[in-house]
Protein backbone atom coordinates (compact mmCIF):
# COMPACT_ATOMS: atom_id res chain seq x y z
CA UNK A 1 0.00 0.00 0.00
CA UNK A 2 1.23 3.46 -0.90
CA UNK A 3 1.98 5.43 2.27
CA UNK A 4 1.04 8.91 1.00
CA UNK A 5 -1.92 9.47 -1.34
CA UNK A 6 -3.17 12.73 -2.84
CA UNK A 7 -6.74 13.21 -1.57
CA UNK A 8 -8.98 15.32 -3.81
CA UNK A 9 -12.18 16.97 -2.53
CA UNK A 10 -14.96 17.32 -5.10
CA UNK A 11 -18.49 18.62 -4.67
CA UNK A 12 -20.16 15.59 -6.29
CA UNK A 13 -18.00 14.73 -9.32
CA UNK A 14 -15.45 12.33 -7.76
CA UNK A 15 -16.41 9.31 -9.86
CA UNK A 16 -16.75 11.35 -13.06
CA UNK A 17 -13.34 12.97 -12.48
CA UNK A 18 -11.64 9.66 -11.64
CA UNK A 19 -13.04 8.11 -14.84
CA UNK A 20 -11.83 11.12 -16.84
CA UNK A 21 -8.32 11.06 -15.36
CA UNK A 22 -7.91 7.29 -15.76
CA UNK A 23 -8.89 7.60 -19.43
CA UNK A 24 -5.94 9.95 -20.04
CA UNK A 25 -3.00 8.10 -18.54
CA UNK A 26 -1.62 4.65 -19.28
CA UNK A 27 -1.38 2.15 -16.43
CA UNK A 28 -4.43 3.73 -14.77
CA UNK A 29 -7.56 2.27 -13.23
CA UNK A 30 -10.39 2.69 -10.76
CA UNK A 31 -9.40 0.65 -7.71
CA UNK A 32 -12.40 0.97 -5.41
CA UNK A 33 -15.61 2.92 -4.91
CA UNK A 34 -17.08 3.43 -1.42
CA UNK A 35 -20.66 4.60 -1.07
CA UNK A 36 -22.41 6.61 1.61
CA UNK A 37 -24.59 4.64 3.97
CA UNK A 38 -26.92 5.99 6.63
CA UNK A 39 -23.97 7.76 8.34
CA UNK A 40 -22.36 10.76 6.66
CA UNK A 41 -23.75 13.71 4.80
CA UNK A 42 -24.22 12.05 1.40
CA UNK A 43 -27.39 10.38 0.19
CA UNK A 44 -27.27 6.64 1.00
CA UNK A 45 -25.96 4.72 -2.00
CA UNK A 46 -24.22 7.70 -3.63
CA UNK A 47 -20.46 7.70 -4.20
CA UNK A 48 -18.47 8.81 -1.17
CA UNK A 49 -14.89 8.05 -2.29
CA UNK A 50 -13.17 6.71 -5.37
CA UNK A 51 -9.70 5.22 -5.13
CA UNK A 52 -7.89 5.27 -8.45
CA UNK A 53 -4.42 5.04 -9.96
CA UNK A 54 -2.84 7.28 -12.57
CA UNK A 55 0.22 5.65 -14.10
CA UNK A 56 0.56 3.58 -10.94
CA UNK A 57 0.19 6.56 -8.52
CA UNK A 58 -2.71 6.11 -6.09
CA UNK A 59 -5.25 8.92 -5.56
CA UNK A 60 -8.47 9.20 -3.57
CA UNK A 61 -11.37 11.42 -4.64
CA UNK A 62 -14.12 12.40 -2.19
CA UNK A 63 -17.59 13.73 -2.86
CA UNK A 64 -17.48 16.07 0.12
CA UNK A 65 -19.80 18.86 -0.98
CA UNK A 66 -19.21 22.44 -2.09
CA UNK A 67 -17.36 23.67 1.02
CA UNK A 68 -13.87 23.50 -0.51
CA UNK A 69 -12.54 24.32 -3.97
CA UNK A 70 -9.21 23.61 -5.64
CA UNK A 71 -6.64 26.40 -5.88
CA UNK A 72 -3.40 26.79 -7.80
CA UNK A 73 -1.54 26.38 -4.50
CA UNK A 74 -1.51 22.64 -5.25
CA UNK A 75 -1.05 21.16 -8.71
CA UNK A 76 0.03 17.96 -10.36
CA UNK A 77 3.17 18.02 -12.48
CA UNK A 78 3.06 15.70 -15.49
CA UNK A 79 6.47 15.03 -17.06
CA UNK A 80 6.14 14.19 -20.75
CA UNK A 81 8.84 12.59 -22.86
CA UNK A 82 7.64 13.90 -26.24
CA UNK A 83 5.94 16.94 -27.72
CA UNK A 84 3.12 14.68 -28.87
CA UNK A 85 2.47 13.62 -25.28
CA UNK A 86 2.52 17.28 -24.13
CA UNK A 87 0.11 18.24 -26.93
CA UNK A 88 -2.33 15.41 -26.20
CA UNK A 89 -2.47 15.87 -22.42
CA UNK A 90 -2.57 19.67 -22.72
CA UNK A 91 -5.63 19.53 -24.97
CA UNK A 92 -7.47 16.79 -23.10
CA UNK A 93 -6.84 18.09 -19.58
CA UNK A 94 -7.71 21.69 -20.48
CA UNK A 95 -10.91 20.81 -22.36
CA UNK A 96 -13.70 22.54 -20.47
CA UNK A 97 -11.12 24.16 -18.19
CA UNK A 98 -8.64 26.98 -18.56
CA UNK A 99 -5.22 27.17 -20.21
CA UNK A 100 -2.63 29.20 -18.36
CA UNK A 101 0.98 30.30 -18.77
CA UNK A 102 4.16 28.21 -18.62
CA UNK A 103 2.52 24.79 -18.98
CA UNK A 104 -0.13 25.38 -16.29
CA UNK A 105 -3.80 24.65 -16.80
CA UNK A 106 -6.97 24.04 -14.84
CA UNK A 107 -9.10 21.10 -15.83
CA UNK A 108 -12.91 21.11 -15.99
CA UNK A 109 -13.05 20.39 -12.24
CA UNK A 110 -10.77 23.32 -11.32
CA UNK A 111 -7.76 21.10 -10.51
CA UNK A 112 -4.41 22.61 -11.56
CA UNK A 113 -1.90 20.69 -13.65
CA UNK A 114 1.52 21.46 -15.07
CA UNK A 115 2.13 19.63 -18.35
CA UNK A 116 5.83 19.89 -19.18
CA UNK A 117 8.34 18.09 -21.35
CA UNK A 118 11.25 16.50 -19.49
CA UNK A 119 13.48 18.47 -21.87
CA UNK A 120 12.52 21.67 -20.03
CA UNK A 121 14.17 20.59 -16.79
CA UNK A 122 17.22 19.30 -18.63
CA UNK A 123 17.69 22.56 -20.54
CA UNK A 124 17.01 24.80 -17.53
CA UNK A 125 19.53 22.94 -15.39
CA UNK A 126 22.45 23.55 -17.76
CA UNK A 127 25.44 24.85 -15.74
CA UNK A 128 25.87 27.69 -18.26
CA UNK A 129 23.64 30.44 -16.79
CA UNK A 130 23.25 32.21 -20.14
CA UNK A 131 21.85 29.08 -21.79
CA UNK A 132 19.54 28.19 -18.92
CA UNK A 133 18.23 31.75 -18.64
CA UNK A 134 17.47 31.87 -22.37
CA UNK A 135 15.38 28.73 -21.88
CA UNK A 136 13.55 30.26 -18.91
CA UNK A 137 12.89 33.45 -20.90
CA UNK A 138 11.46 31.42 -23.80
CA UNK A 139 9.31 29.32 -21.46
CA UNK A 140 7.87 32.42 -19.81
CA UNK A 141 6.47 33.48 -23.20
CA UNK A 142 4.59 30.19 -23.68
CA UNK A 143 1.24 28.83 -22.63
CA UNK A 144 1.66 25.19 -23.72
CA UNK A 145 5.36 24.30 -23.50
CA UNK A 146 6.95 23.65 -26.90
CA UNK A 147 10.24 21.74 -27.01
CA UNK A 148 11.59 23.08 -30.31
CA UNK A 149 11.54 26.79 -29.32
CA UNK A 150 13.15 25.86 -25.99
CA UNK A 151 15.96 24.08 -27.82
CA UNK A 152 16.40 27.03 -30.18
CA UNK A 153 16.63 29.41 -27.21
CA UNK A 154 19.13 27.07 -25.55
CA UNK A 155 21.31 27.21 -28.66
CA UNK A 156 21.11 31.01 -28.73
CA UNK A 157 18.69 31.42 -31.62
CA UNK A 158 16.10 34.19 -31.44
CA UNK A 159 12.72 32.83 -30.39
CA UNK A 160 9.72 34.89 -31.55
CA UNK A 161 7.35 36.01 -28.80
Amino acid sequence: MQKINPFLWFDNQAEEAANFYTSLFENSKIVDIARYGEAGHGEPGTVMTVSFELDGQRFVALNGGPEFQFTEAVSFLVNCETQEEVDELWEKLSEGGEKGPCGWLKDRYGLSWQVVPTALGELMSDPDPERSQRVVKAMLQMSKIEIEPLQRAYEGEEVPA
